[in-house]
């Protein structure tokens, strides 16, 4: 699909137009600039005044043709960032509906293309603002349907319930570790995770990184009496490294790290059954971790072989039993909607497996074309579910988690996501993960450490947030962590206000 799009010159404009354009159309070129070969031309009429008025006429090459406008307030801008943003709305507001009468389509989280919708609604609840009108704001600025607003809304209060001083996070910190190793590579994986099979020098070498990281942010969070609300082993995945080196890790956090002992959650992903042994379980019980993730994404064998995923289904069963005969009281479990080849059937097949598990937590993903994945690479090799019948497979988890007393406590959106849906973190009663709602609803600095570790700043009182990332190949990790965490210290120092000789 071609887009030609006048009245537009700002370049700012080119990625959200072409970002809401991807929820139409599977492969979609955007201009804004006026081209010969286009298959549909949109012009756009702005005018400012005290209102922002913007009007659309969409012409197909038939010459059929939509027309759409919408009016708003200009509000009062601190900058020029806030200003363009209200106006980029506005334009954005036109599209979506027009673009939505000429194919039929809605799209249930209107023109919302980012990766967290429920801090919108976090927002309003800060300021005390009524649900209605919450509500109106997101149906009517945002085009958000009435079923994700509900659902938003059900996300929401789910969250203050378990973390009731979510909003005063602030002077606090969470930590997350990364542990870029992983059996094999999946398919559709971006993360930072290479296969550990002959890697041992860069596994030790980058070992050695991270307790510097962990032993040089501890003694900055003892000095400056800063409390870690939760720690997450990510990757990767941090069960791919030995039972001792395990071992070692978290014994490196009860030295390094302050109070440990009243953390409020601890969470190690082990989503890999094939990295899980009695030996790794008996090291996470000693040191009193037992939330922990079993990943099976499917209970189809052939899926599995086809993402490239090494492990069996029944291995996934055994691990799990085996986890929770050695203690193992919180376990989360990851099923994928739409991977290749897989349907409604499939799906109902793996939700039918999973009752029979009952983990005290399921997080539902849809499927993600990233750039960089294997998948997204070979499009043609990976044949996927159309949006019809992705939808229909995440009603049935609604609805599979509703009937088996799981609730909503987290979402969160991708880019290039299948049929636009969205991945839901579902918990039985007071078993929801704490990290997981603070790192989306992004209520408190997170840092990251580790190789390819994100860390985000988040101003304690402007809530104004810095991005630092840890570089993702393990050589360039090891060559350059101290330096790293040099640079994480001294944005620590910037954003709690403290005097770097304390530090």
């Amino acid at each position: 699909m071609r887009i030609s799009i006048t009245g537009l010159a700002d370049e700012r404009y080119h990625r959200p137009l072409r970002l809401i354009a991807n929820l139409f159309f599977e492969e979609c070129i955007v201009s804004l600039t006026p081209q010969k070969e286009h298959d549909l031309s949109i012009a756009f009429t702005v005018q400012l005044t005290e209102t922002i008025h913007v009007e659309g006429v969409l012409i197909d090459k038939e010459g059929t043709k939509e027309k759409a406008t919408y009016e708003k307030a200009l509000m009062p801008a601190s900058n020029d960032k806030e200003h363009f943003k209200q106006v980029k709305n506005a334009v954005a507001h036109v599209y979506l509906t027009i673009l939505q009468e000429w194919t039929g389509i809605t799209q249930k989280w209107g023109i919302l293309t980012g990766i967290r919708p429920t801090k919108l609604l976090h927002r309003q609840m800060q300021k005390q603002v009524p649900k209605s009108i919450a509500h109106q704001q997101l149906r009517e600025e945002y085009l958000i349907t009435d079923e994700k607003i509900e659902l938003m809304q059900q996300i929401v209060d789910r969250q203050l319930s378990v973390i009731p001083d979510l909003y005063d996070l602030q002077k606090e910190v969470s930590i997350y570790i990364g542990i870029p190793f992983c059996p094999t590579k999946c398919a559709y994986c971006t993360f930072p995770a290479y296969a550990i099979n002959g890697r041992q020098g860069s596994v030790d070498s980058f070992l050695g990184g991270l307790h510097y990281e962990m032993k040089t942010i501890g003694e900055w969070l003892k000095a400056n009496n800063v409390k870690i609300t939760t720690v997450y082993y990510g990757g990767g995945t941090p069960t791919s490294i030995s039972a001792e080196e395990m071992d070692m890790l978290y014994e490196e956090m009860y030295d390094s790290f302050p109070d440990v002992e009243h953390i409020r959650e601890i969470t190690v992903e082990a989503g890999r059954p094939d990295t899980i042994t009695p030996e790794k379980l008996e090291v996470l019980k000693k040191w009193h971790i037992d939330r922990i993730s079993i990943n099976p994404q499917s209970y189809t064998q052939e899926t599995l072989k086809a993402i490239g995923r090494h492990h069996t289904v029944e291995e996934t069963i055994d691990k799990f039993h085996l986890a929770r005969e050695m203690g193992m009281n919180n376990i989360n479990m990851d099923l994928i909607i739409g991977l290749p080849g897989e349907g409604v059937e499939e799906f109902s097949y793996s939700l039918n497996e999973t009752e029979k598990l009952m983990p005290e937590s399921l997080t539902v993903h849809t499927l993600s074309f990233k750039r960089a994945s294997e998948m997204t690479r070979n499009k043609d090799k990976y044949k996927v579910a159309d949006r019809m019948e992705a939808e229909k497979m995440m009603n049935m988890a609604e609805s599979w988690t509703r009937e088996h007393n799981y609730a909503p406590y987290y979402l969160y959106r991708q880019k290039n996501i299948l049929g636009n849906l969205e991945n839901v973190g579902y918990s039985l009663p007071n078993q929801d993960s704490i990290y997981n709602i603070l790192i989306m609803e992004e209520q408190q600095t997170i840092i990251g450490i580790g190789c390819g570790a994100a860390s985000k700043f988040i101003h304690p009182e402007t809530g104004e947030i810095t991005h630092f990332a840890n570089p993702k190949d393990p050589k360039t990790y090891n060559d350059s962590f101290e330096k790293y965490t040099e640079d994480k210290i001294q944005l620590l120092n910037e954003h709690f206000n403290i005097q770097e000789s304390r530090a």
